[in-house]
């Protein structure tokens, strides 16, 4: 997924692939061209996330509501994915999804956007540019959730190891500041915080390398992408049976969850869902049709969408049975249907 992939869903109305942005305005100025600029694509999550926009958008280019969506997904830092965003602003797209690399670094080119009339949604992790509109599960109560099972696994004076994803990140911060509180306040020792940049192959490695540094642990809080790799070096070190893992709904790690039940392993999977995209799309359809949020809705610049569902041991066979024939790297999903989207709008 190198460099700029354009989808060209069906004929564009203009030469510049576009209608020159600002549909949000007077509302109603259909086909809409949509973009997404994505900075990381380092894991099969943000993979998910790209293919069910596509599908979503799909729907809505059957029925003449869009005509094109353009698709800026590379590896990049901060400087690169303004670079992205530009290019969406170039091709004068209506409205901007975005998976940002920075909470507050790109204000400035949100800033451009919104000046050309384009509107901005934020997806996965909220940013605090007033240009934009969050549109998100609440990470902190995502790794809330998995933390407080594990402080209660471990018990007070537990010794657990953290494999976080990637430092800086705005997700990855916000879930470990959540999840760091919750260990405090349960009196659970935290002996060191490793980075495993949301990698299962990393995660593995960091997670041999703090057994063979911390031969005390009692448990691993994890994050996307990493617990089965964790969850294979602890096995093959033979300390299942004594080191608790918080785990992940992503099927790789059900599989071996399942099969290691067995043998009386438990754990937990919070979802966490790519299809966080396909609900800021429709937000972004109702918004260039001229809708306004209800009352409520947002809280600042944001939108709180659910968490869909969590996994643990009384939930595990009814997930399983949907979810087991899909490949390993599946993260079981959620997102907003255009019914349930639309309650957010007057």
């Amino acid at each position: 997924m190198a460099g700029t992939v354009v989808l060209l869903l069906a004929a564009c109305s203009d030469d510049d692939g576009g209608n020159g942005g600002g549909g949000g305005e007077g509302g109603g100025d259909q086909p809409y061209t949509i973009g997404l600029s994505n900075g990381f694509v380092g894991s099969e999550w943000r993979t998910q996330m790209v293919e069910g926009l596509e599908a979503a958008f799909a729907e809505y280019e059957e029925e003449g509501v869009v005509d094109e969506l353009v698709v800026e997904s590379a590896d990049t830092d901060v400087n690169g994915q303004i670079q992205q965003i530009r290019n969406l602003i170039n091709r004068g797209v209506d409205a901007i999804i975005v998976n940002p690399n920075s909470e507050t670094a790109l204000d400035a080119v949100f800033r451009e956007a919104t000046g050309q009339g384009i509107e901005v949604f934020a997806i996965d992790q909220a940013v605090t540019s007033e240009d934009v509109t969050n549109v998100v599960i609440d990470q902190a109560e995502w790794a809330r959730i998995s933390a407080e099972w594990l402080a209660e696994q471990v018990g007070e004076g537990g010794n657990v190891v953290v494999v976080n994803g990637i430092a800086g990140h705005p997700a990855n911060e916000m879930r470990w500041g959540a999840a760091e509180e919750v260990f405090n306040g349960a009196g659970v020792n935290v002996l060191t915080v490793a980075d495993g940049n949301w990698d299962q192959a990393t995660g593995q490695q960091v997670m041999t390398n703090l057994l063979a540094t911390y031969p005390e642990v009692d448990g691993v809080w994890t994050q996307d992408g990493m617990a089965e790799g964790v969850f294979r070096a602890v096995d093959a070190a033979g300390r299942l049976d004594q080191i608790t893992i918080s785990g992940e709904a992503r099927v790789g790690f059900m599989r071996l969850w399942g099969e290691a039940r067995t043998n009386g392993f438990q754990s937990i999977g919070v979802v966490n869902p790519p299809g966080g995209a396909v609900s800021a799309l429709h937000m972004a359809i109702n918004v260039l049709e001229g809708e306004a949020f209800a009352s409520g809705s947002l809280d600042g610049n944001t939108v709180t969408i659910p968490i869909p569902y969590t996994v643990d041991e009384t939930t595990f066979d009814q997930y399983w049975g949907e979810a087991s024939a899909e490949s390993d790297a599946y993260s079981l999903d959620g997102s907003l249907t255009r019914d349930e989207a639309a309650e957010f709008f007057e």
